[in-house]
């Protein structure tokens, strides 16, 4: 059975335009606007599946989905950072800063490290490709990027590659035994 997977990047938010590692904001009127003009384009699923952040749900419910927390949709935890804009960040532990974009293990901020988002999401995709189902799961761009490696087999390093816009969607397609990627949008 051919089943499909589509993310959908949650959309804007104030700690997106700031440049900061996001706490539980919700989206911001530009992200309400944007949400709006997609769900005209977005065909409707079998189920949507959420991220437990506010602006996740928020996404989601601007698209006129009803949806289902999924706790393993959850942002990547960027520890004490979140809250901190990215200059901040680089002003004050450029050290860490640097170590963390260049080292997928690094956890210089306390929380999880980008190769533990990657098999986070591998296991997930791995639950959800037994399901058999066509599934929306709004959920954040660091998630996204590692469903986009662990999907195609991809090193850890290249994470960074990918870039995610608020509102992006990526459709994943599924034989039934495994993942490929299909497009993305931004």
């Amino acid at each position: 059975m051919q089943s499909r997977l589509t993310f959908i990047a949650s959309a804007s938010t104030p700690a997106v335009r700031a440049a900061a590692f996001p706490l539980d904001e919700g989206i911001d009127d530009f992200g309400k606007r944007d949400a709006a003009a997609l769900a005209k384009e977005l065909r409707r699923p079998g189920i949507v599946l959420t991220s437990p952040a506010a602006r996740a749900t928020e996404t989601a419910a601007a698209l006129g989905f009803e949806q289902v927390i999924d706790e393993g949709l959850r942002d990547l935890d960027l520890g004490r950072w979140a809250g901190h804009t990215l200059n901040d960040i680089a002003a004050s532990e450029p050290e860490a800063l640097q170590n963390w974009l260049s080292d997928p293990a690094a956890v210089p901020h306390g929380g999880e490290s980008v190769e533990g988002l990657i098999a986070r999401m591998a296991i997930w995709l791995n639950d959800v490709l037994r399901r058999q189902q066509n599934i929306i799961a709004i959920t954040h761009p660091a998630v996204m990027r590692a469903a986009i490696v662990a999907s195609i087999n991809a090193g850890p390093a290249s994470f960074w590659h990918l870039d995610i816009a608020p509102l992006s969607v990526l459709e994943l397609g599924s034989n039934g035994k495994r993942w490929t990627l299909r497009a993305l949008k931004q």
